[in-house]
Protein backbone atom coordinates (compact mmCIF):
# COMPACT_ATOMS: atom_id res chain seq x y z
CA UNK A 1 0.00 0.00 0.00
CA UNK A 2 0.87 3.51 -1.09
CA UNK A 3 2.43 5.17 1.88
CA UNK A 4 1.94 2.90 4.62
CA UNK A 5 5.54 4.20 6.22
CA UNK A 6 3.99 7.83 6.36
CA UNK A 7 0.87 7.05 7.77
CA UNK A 8 2.37 4.89 10.35
CA UNK A 9 4.66 8.11 11.31
CA UNK A 10 1.39 10.29 11.19
CA UNK A 11 -0.75 8.12 13.80
CA UNK A 12 1.96 7.70 16.08
CA UNK A 13 2.74 11.41 15.66
CA UNK A 14 -0.96 12.13 16.04
CA UNK A 15 -1.25 9.84 18.95
CA UNK A 16 1.84 11.67 21.11
CA UNK A 17 0.08 14.96 20.04
CA UNK A 18 -3.10 13.87 22.19
CA UNK A 19 -1.49 12.16 24.74
CA UNK A 20 -0.83 14.78 27.29
CA UNK A 21 -1.05 15.85 30.69
CA UNK A 22 -4.94 15.19 31.08
CA UNK A 23 -4.69 12.06 29.10
CA UNK A 24 -2.53 10.50 31.43
CA UNK A 25 -4.22 11.62 35.17
CA UNK A 26 -7.72 11.42 34.11
CA UNK A 27 -8.86 7.99 33.24
CA UNK A 28 -7.00 6.44 36.39
CA UNK A 29 -9.20 9.18 38.45
CA UNK A 30 -12.48 8.23 36.84
CA UNK A 31 -11.97 4.37 37.06
CA UNK A 32 -10.68 5.15 40.66
CA UNK A 33 -14.21 6.88 42.17
CA UNK A 34 -16.10 5.09 40.17
CA UNK A 35 -15.26 1.24 40.71
CA UNK A 36 -17.12 -1.88 39.39
CA UNK A 37 -19.57 0.73 37.23
CA UNK A 38 -16.01 2.02 35.34
CA UNK A 39 -17.87 0.97 31.81
CA UNK A 40 -20.43 3.90 31.79
CA UNK A 41 -18.26 6.84 32.37
CA UNK A 42 -15.65 4.99 29.68
CA UNK A 43 -18.53 5.34 27.17
CA UNK A 44 -18.98 8.68 28.20
CA UNK A 45 -14.86 9.58 28.21
CA UNK A 46 -14.62 7.83 24.74
CA UNK A 47 -17.18 10.53 23.24
CA UNK A 48 -15.18 13.30 24.23
CA UNK A 49 -11.94 12.18 24.61
CA UNK A 50 -11.96 10.07 21.12
CA UNK A 51 -14.48 10.10 19.05
CA UNK A 52 -14.86 13.13 18.70
CA UNK A 53 -11.08 14.44 18.12
CA UNK A 54 -10.48 11.75 15.81
CA UNK A 55 -13.99 13.66 13.61
CA UNK A 56 -12.05 17.04 14.11
CA UNK A 57 -9.23 15.00 12.00
CA UNK A 58 -11.32 13.92 9.79
CA UNK A 59 -12.66 17.16 8.93
CA UNK A 60 -9.27 18.21 8.92
CA UNK A 61 -8.57 15.51 5.94
CA UNK A 62 -11.55 17.09 4.10
CA UNK A 63 -11.13 20.93 4.33
CA UNK A 64 -7.02 20.47 4.18
CA UNK A 65 -6.41 24.01 5.04
CA UNK A 66 -5.74 26.17 8.39
CA UNK A 67 -8.31 25.86 11.32
CA UNK A 68 -9.58 29.15 9.61
CA UNK A 69 -11.45 26.87 7.50
CA UNK A 70 -13.58 25.60 10.56
CA UNK A 71 -15.56 28.77 10.86
CA UNK A 72 -14.67 30.52 7.55
CA UNK A 73 -18.57 29.90 6.56
CA UNK A 74 -20.30 32.38 8.75
CA UNK A 75 -17.43 34.74 8.15
CA UNK A 76 -13.97 35.99 7.72
CA UNK A 77 -14.05 37.76 10.76
CA UNK A 78 -16.01 35.69 12.90
CA UNK A 79 -13.43 33.07 12.20
CA UNK A 80 -10.34 35.09 12.62
CA UNK A 81 -12.01 35.46 16.44
CA UNK A 82 -12.71 31.95 16.97
CA UNK A 83 -9.23 30.94 15.99
CA UNK A 84 -7.30 33.42 18.12
CA UNK A 85 -9.41 32.74 20.85
CA UNK A 86 -9.08 28.48 20.03
CA UNK A 87 -5.07 29.05 20.30
CA UNK A 88 -5.08 31.98 22.66
CA UNK A 89 -6.92 28.90 25.12
CA UNK A 90 -4.27 26.46 24.16
CA UNK A 91 -1.74 28.25 25.01
CA UNK A 92 -2.68 29.60 28.36
CA UNK A 93 -4.10 26.77 29.86
CA UNK A 94 -3.52 23.02 28.54
CA UNK A 95 0.13 23.82 27.48
CA UNK A 96 1.09 25.45 30.51
CA UNK A 97 -0.65 22.59 32.77
CA UNK A 98 1.63 20.05 30.98
CA UNK A 99 4.58 21.72 32.87
CA UNK A 100 3.07 21.58 35.95
CA UNK A 101 2.16 18.32 35.59
CA UNK A 102 5.71 17.28 35.01
CA UNK A 103 7.55 19.90 37.91
CA UNK A 104 4.67 18.10 40.47
CA UNK A 105 5.30 14.42 39.42
CA UNK A 106 8.75 14.07 37.39
CA UNK A 107 10.92 16.53 38.79
CA UNK A 108 9.39 17.80 42.74
CA UNK A 109 10.05 14.22 43.69
CA UNK A 110 13.65 13.87 43.39
CA UNK A 111 14.84 16.90 43.00
CA UNK A 112 14.43 20.88 45.11
CA UNK A 113 14.27 22.81 42.55
CA UNK A 114 11.75 25.57 41.92
CA UNK A 115 8.77 24.94 39.10
CA UNK A 116 10.49 28.23 37.67
CA UNK A 117 13.29 26.47 36.71
CA UNK A 118 11.46 23.41 35.61
CA UNK A 119 8.79 25.79 33.38
CA UNK A 120 12.05 27.58 32.11
CA UNK A 121 14.18 23.98 31.39
CA UNK A 122 10.64 22.86 30.14
CA UNK A 123 9.73 25.23 27.42
CA UNK A 124 13.39 26.27 26.39
CA UNK A 125 13.41 22.62 25.05
CA UNK A 126 9.93 22.96 23.63
CA UNK A 127 11.09 25.86 21.66
CA UNK A 128 14.12 24.28 19.86
CA UNK A 129 11.76 21.14 18.77
CA UNK A 130 9.34 23.76 17.18
CA UNK A 131 11.96 25.78 15.96
CA UNK A 132 13.13 23.19 13.40
CA UNK A 133 9.33 23.05 11.93
CA UNK A 134 10.09 20.73 8.98
CA UNK A 135 11.21 17.70 11.37
CA UNK A 136 8.60 17.95 13.74
CA UNK A 137 6.43 15.18 12.28
CA UNK A 138 9.57 12.47 12.11
CA UNK A 139 11.25 13.46 15.67
CA UNK A 140 7.18 13.08 17.56
CA UNK A 141 6.17 9.76 15.33
CA UNK A 142 9.71 7.84 14.82
CA UNK A 143 10.90 8.41 18.43
CA UNK A 144 8.54 9.83 21.40
CA UNK A 145 5.45 7.80 20.79
CA UNK A 146 6.86 4.07 20.76
CA UNK A 147 8.74 5.00 24.14
CA UNK A 148 5.59 6.29 25.30
CA UNK A 149 3.60 3.46 24.17
CA UNK A 150 5.76 0.85 25.29
CA UNK A 151 5.75 2.45 29.19
CA UNK A 152 2.02 2.84 28.92
CA UNK A 153 1.36 -1.12 28.07
CA UNK A 154 3.93 -1.88 30.77
CA UNK A 155 2.01 -0.46 33.36
CA UNK A 156 -1.32 -1.29 32.53
CA UNK A 157 -0.12 -4.77 32.05
CA UNK A 158 1.42 -4.77 35.16
CA UNK A 159 -2.02 -3.88 37.08
CA UNK A 160 -4.87 -5.49 34.88
CA UNK A 161 -2.70 -8.74 35.43
CA UNK A 162 -1.78 -8.22 38.97
CA UNK A 163 -3.59 -10.28 41.86
CA UNK A 164 -6.56 -7.56 42.09
CA UNK A 165 -10.37 -8.22 41.00
CA UNK A 166 -13.23 -5.86 40.57
CA UNK A 167 -14.83 -7.57 43.39
CA UNK A 168 -12.89 -6.06 45.86
CA UNK A 169 -13.59 -2.68 44.32
CA UNK A 170 -16.19 0.02 45.12
CA UNK A 171 -19.26 0.63 43.28
CA UNK A 172 -19.21 4.15 42.96
CA UNK A 173 -21.84 6.47 41.23
CA UNK A 174 -20.88 6.36 37.28
CA UNK A 175 -23.16 8.13 34.43
CA UNK A 176 -22.04 8.92 30.94
CA UNK A 177 -22.42 12.43 31.43
CA UNK A 178 -19.48 12.47 33.88
CA UNK A 179 -17.59 10.67 31.78
CA UNK A 180 -17.93 13.27 28.91
CA UNK A 181 -17.75 15.89 31.31
CA UNK A 182 -14.17 14.51 32.31
CA UNK A 183 -13.41 13.91 28.55
CA UNK A 184 -13.72 17.66 28.36
CA UNK A 185 -10.59 18.05 30.39
CA UNK A 186 -8.61 16.14 28.30
CA UNK A 187 -8.38 19.21 25.36
CA UNK A 188 -8.32 16.52 22.45
CA UNK A 189 -11.70 18.25 20.70
CA UNK A 190 -9.52 21.20 20.80
CA UNK A 191 -6.44 19.17 20.39
CA UNK A 192 -7.90 17.69 17.15
CA UNK A 193 -8.63 21.43 15.45
CA UNK A 194 -4.96 22.61 16.33
CA UNK A 195 -3.12 19.45 15.79
CA UNK A 196 -4.66 18.33 12.34
CA UNK A 197 -3.71 21.69 11.50
CA UNK A 198 0.06 20.79 12.31
CA UNK A 199 -0.59 17.22 10.57
CA UNK A 200 -1.40 19.00 7.12
CA UNK A 201 1.30 21.10 7.16
CA UNK A 202 3.91 18.64 8.38
CA UNK A 203 2.84 16.50 5.69
CA UNK A 204 3.63 19.56 2.89
CA UNK A 205 6.83 19.40 3.79
CA UNK A 206 7.66 15.67 3.91
CA UNK A 207 6.63 15.16 -0.03
CA UNK A 208 4.00 17.01 -2.50
CA UNK A 209 1.03 14.85 -1.87
CA UNK A 210 -2.08 15.13 -3.94
CA UNK A 211 -5.02 16.19 -1.88
CA UNK A 212 -7.28 12.43 -1.95
CA UNK A 213 -3.43 10.92 -1.11
CA UNK A 214 -3.40 13.45 1.84
CA UNK A 215 -6.97 12.91 2.77
CA UNK A 216 -6.36 8.83 2.91
CA UNK A 217 -3.42 9.52 5.12
CA UNK A 218 -4.53 11.70 7.47
CA UNK A 219 -7.98 9.86 7.85
CA UNK A 220 -6.09 6.42 7.99
CA UNK A 221 -3.80 7.93 10.47
CA UNK A 222 -6.29 9.15 12.55
CA UNK A 223 -8.89 6.18 13.07
CA UNK A 224 -5.48 4.39 13.92
CA UNK A 225 -4.55 6.56 16.47
CA UNK A 226 -8.22 6.70 17.83
CA UNK A 227 -8.26 3.03 18.53
CA UNK A 228 -4.84 3.24 20.09
CA UNK A 229 -6.36 6.21 22.28
CA UNK A 230 -9.50 3.85 23.07
CA UNK A 231 -6.99 0.91 24.12
CA UNK A 232 -5.04 2.51 26.51
CA UNK A 233 -7.77 4.84 27.77
CA UNK A 234 -9.70 1.71 28.46
CA UNK A 235 -6.99 0.17 30.23
CA UNK A 236 -6.08 3.00 32.64
CA UNK A 237 -9.70 3.67 33.57
CA UNK A 238 -10.02 -0.19 34.37
CA UNK A 239 -6.91 -0.02 35.93
CA UNK A 240 -8.08 2.88 38.48
CA UNK A 241 -11.01 0.46 39.00
CA UNK A 242 -8.98 -1.78 40.12
CA UNK A 243 -6.96 -0.15 42.85
CA UNK A 244 -10.34 1.45 44.35
CA UNK A 245 -10.36 -1.57 46.39
CA UNK A 246 -7.03 -1.27 47.97
CA UNK A 247 -6.61 2.31 48.44
CA UNK A 248 -8.98 5.40 50.34
CA UNK A 249 -11.18 7.39 48.66
CA UNK A 250 -10.10 11.04 48.75
CA UNK A 251 -7.00 11.37 46.71
CA UNK A 252 -6.56 13.28 44.35
CA UNK A 253 -5.56 12.98 40.30
CA UNK A 254 -2.22 12.77 40.69
CA UNK A 255 -1.68 11.02 43.77
CA UNK A 256 -3.90 8.11 41.99
CA UNK A 257 -1.64 7.90 39.01
CA UNK A 258 1.45 7.80 41.94
CA UNK A 259 -0.20 4.87 43.40
CA UNK A 260 -0.96 3.19 40.44
CA UNK A 261 2.77 3.34 38.90
CA UNK A 262 3.71 2.25 42.41
CA UNK A 263 1.55 -0.76 42.57
CA UNK A 264 2.59 -1.61 38.57
CA UNK A 265 6.42 -1.46 39.14
CA UNK A 266 7.23 -0.79 42.93
CA UNK A 267 9.94 1.82 43.91
CA UNK A 268 11.28 2.33 40.55
CA UNK A 269 7.97 2.70 39.24
CA UNK A 270 8.55 6.50 39.94
CA UNK A 271 11.13 6.92 37.47
CA UNK A 272 9.19 5.61 34.83
CA UNK A 273 6.65 7.85 35.31
CA UNK A 274 8.31 10.83 35.14
CA UNK A 275 10.54 9.51 31.81
CA UNK A 276 6.23 8.57 30.69
CA UNK A 277 5.02 12.01 32.13
CA UNK A 278 8.06 14.34 30.83
CA UNK A 279 7.72 12.93 27.47
CA UNK A 280 3.63 12.49 26.53
CA UNK A 281 3.38 16.54 28.27
CA UNK A 282 6.50 17.33 26.20
CA UNK A 283 4.98 15.90 22.77
CA UNK A 284 1.55 17.80 23.26
CA UNK A 285 3.12 20.69 24.08
CA UNK A 286 5.43 21.22 20.74
CA UNK A 287 2.18 20.28 19.24
CA UNK A 288 0.13 23.46 20.74
CA UNK A 289 3.03 25.63 20.27
CA UNK A 290 3.34 24.78 16.65
CA UNK A 291 -0.53 24.90 15.84
CA UNK A 292 -0.40 28.48 17.43
CA UNK A 293 3.10 29.92 15.96
CA UNK A 294 1.77 28.41 12.08
CA UNK A 295 -1.02 30.10 12.33
CA UNK A 296 0.30 33.27 13.36
CA UNK A 297 2.22 32.84 10.42
CA UNK A 298 -0.27 32.30 8.14
CA UNK A 299 -2.38 35.45 8.81
CA UNK A 300 0.92 37.36 8.75
CA UNK A 301 1.97 36.47 4.92
CA UNK A 302 3.78 33.46 5.86
CA UNK A 303 6.77 35.40 7.94
CA UNK A 304 9.19 32.71 9.38
CA UNK A 305 9.68 35.93 12.04
CA UNK A 306 6.36 35.47 13.14
CA UNK A 307 6.48 31.94 13.40
CA UNK A 308 9.37 32.42 15.63
CA UNK A 309 8.45 35.53 17.39
CA UNK A 310 4.74 33.36 18.13
CA UNK A 311 6.79 30.58 19.58
CA UNK A 312 9.14 32.12 21.71
CA UNK A 313 5.68 34.11 23.15
CA UNK A 314 3.66 30.97 23.99
CA UNK A 315 6.62 29.30 25.63
CA UNK A 316 7.28 32.68 28.09
CA UNK A 317 3.22 32.32 28.62
CA UNK A 318 3.99 28.64 29.58
CA UNK A 319 6.34 29.78 32.04
CA UNK A 320 4.70 31.58 33.66
CA UNK A 321 1.22 30.08 34.12
CA UNK A 322 3.28 27.17 34.55
CA UNK A 323 3.96 27.86 38.18
CA UNK A 324 0.14 26.91 39.34
CA UNK A 325 -0.57 23.27 40.70
CA UNK A 326 -2.74 21.27 37.98
CA UNK A 327 -5.66 21.48 40.04
CA UNK A 328 -5.91 25.15 39.81
CA UNK A 329 -4.89 24.99 35.92
CA UNK A 330 -7.78 22.55 35.66
CA UNK A 331 -10.24 24.51 37.52
CA UNK A 332 -9.96 27.79 35.49
CA UNK A 333 -9.92 25.68 32.46
CA UNK A 334 -13.51 25.03 33.05
CA UNK A 335 -15.08 28.09 32.21
CA UNK A 336 -13.16 28.63 29.04
CA UNK A 337 -13.93 25.01 28.18
CA UNK A 338 -18.02 25.06 28.54
CA UNK A 339 -17.50 28.09 26.34
CA UNK A 340 -15.03 26.97 23.54
CA UNK A 341 -15.78 23.63 23.03
CA UNK A 342 -19.39 24.29 22.01
CA UNK A 343 -18.18 25.79 18.95
CA UNK A 344 -15.47 23.14 18.35
CA UNK A 345 -17.56 20.22 18.80
CA UNK A 346 -20.49 21.48 16.84
CA UNK A 347 -18.18 22.89 14.17
CA UNK A 348 -16.27 19.30 13.61
CA UNK A 349 -19.85 17.59 13.29
CA UNK A 350 -20.99 19.93 10.67
CA UNK A 351 -17.97 19.35 8.87
CA UNK A 352 -18.47 15.80 8.88
CA UNK A 353 -21.73 15.67 7.41
CA UNK A 354 -22.87 16.16 3.78
CA UNK A 355 -22.25 19.07 2.04
CA UNK A 356 -26.21 19.11 1.17
CA UNK A 357 -27.20 18.90 4.61
CA UNK A 358 -24.95 21.70 5.73
CA UNK A 359 -25.91 24.65 3.74
CA UNK A 360 -24.52 28.56 4.83
CA UNK A 361 -27.22 29.80 6.25
CA UNK A 362 -28.04 26.63 8.60
CA UNK A 363 -23.95 26.70 9.71
CA UNK A 364 -24.78 30.52 11.07
CA UNK A 365 -27.75 29.70 12.74
CA UNK A 366 -26.38 26.22 14.21
CA UNK A 367 -23.19 28.78 15.57
CA UNK A 368 -25.44 31.20 17.04
CA UNK A 369 -27.67 29.02 19.11
CA UNK A 370 -24.76 27.14 20.11
CA UNK A 371 -22.71 30.43 21.74
CA UNK A 372 -26.16 31.72 22.89
CA UNK A 373 -27.25 28.56 25.00
CA UNK A 374 -23.76 27.71 26.31
CA UNK A 375 -24.21 30.75 28.22
CA UNK A 376 -25.66 29.37 31.86
CA UNK A 377 -22.85 26.51 31.31
CA UNK A 378 -20.00 29.71 31.90
CA UNK A 379 -22.47 31.67 34.34
CA UNK A 380 -22.84 28.50 36.06
CA UNK A 381 -19.33 27.46 36.35
CA UNK A 382 -17.98 31.16 37.01
CA UNK A 383 -20.02 31.29 40.10
CA UNK A 384 -23.38 32.76 39.18
CA UNK A 385 -25.65 29.69 39.93
CA UNK A 386 -28.50 32.53 40.41
CA UNK A 387 -28.29 33.63 36.97
CA UNK A 388 -28.13 30.62 35.14
CA UNK A 389 -30.54 28.86 37.16
CA UNK A 390 -33.04 31.97 35.93
CA UNK A 391 -31.62 31.72 32.42
CA UNK A 392 -32.12 27.43 32.56
CA UNK A 393 -36.13 28.44 33.75
CA UNK A 394 -36.89 29.84 31.03
CA UNK A 395 -36.53 26.74 28.70
CA UNK A 396 -37.72 23.73 28.29
CA UNK A 397 -34.69 21.92 29.62
CA UNK A 398 -33.98 22.57 33.04
CA UNK A 399 -30.27 21.56 33.19
CA UNK A 400 -27.15 23.52 32.26
CA UNK A 401 -25.05 20.77 31.37
CA UNK A 402 -25.12 20.93 27.24
CA UNK A 403 -27.86 22.94 27.65
CA UNK A 404 -26.71 24.08 23.74
CA UNK A 405 -27.00 20.51 22.63
CA UNK A 406 -31.10 20.29 22.25
CA UNK A 407 -31.47 23.88 20.82
CA UNK A 408 -28.55 23.42 18.59
CA UNK A 409 -30.07 20.10 16.89
CA UNK A 410 -33.86 21.65 16.39
CA UNK A 411 -32.16 24.65 14.96
CA UNK A 412 -30.44 22.06 12.43
CA UNK A 413 -33.70 20.22 11.85
CA UNK A 414 -35.92 22.97 11.23
CA UNK A 415 -33.48 24.18 8.77
CA UNK A 416 -33.48 20.55 7.22
CA UNK A 417 -37.53 20.97 7.11
CA UNK A 418 -37.24 24.41 5.52
CA UNK A 419 -34.96 23.72 2.55
CA UNK A 420 -35.86 25.76 -0.23
CA UNK A 421 -37.64 24.72 -3.37
CA UNK A 422 -35.61 23.53 -6.14
CA UNK A 423 -35.75 25.65 -8.95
Amino acid sequence: MRYTKLTLITSFALFSLFFGAGNIILPPFLGFTTGSNWMWVAVGFMITAVIIPILGIRAHARLQGSMLDFANRISPLFSLVFCSLVYLIAVCLPSPRTASLTHEMAVAPYFEVSSLLTSTVYFTGVFFFVYFRSKILDNIGKFLTPFILTLLCLVILMVVFGDLSLANSIAGNATVTEGILEGYQTFDAMGAVVVGAVIIISLNYKTDLAYRDRKKIITRAGIMAGLGLCLIYCGLIYSGALLSGIYEQGLDRSGILNNMIFYALGEKGHFFLSVLIALACFSTTVGIITGASDFVKGISRESDLAYRAAALLGCIIGILVGQFKVDLIIDLAIPALLFIYPLIIIFIILHNLPENLVRPDTFKWVTYTVILFCVPDVLNALGYSWASEQLTAITPWKTTEFSWAAPALLVFLLFQIKKPAKT
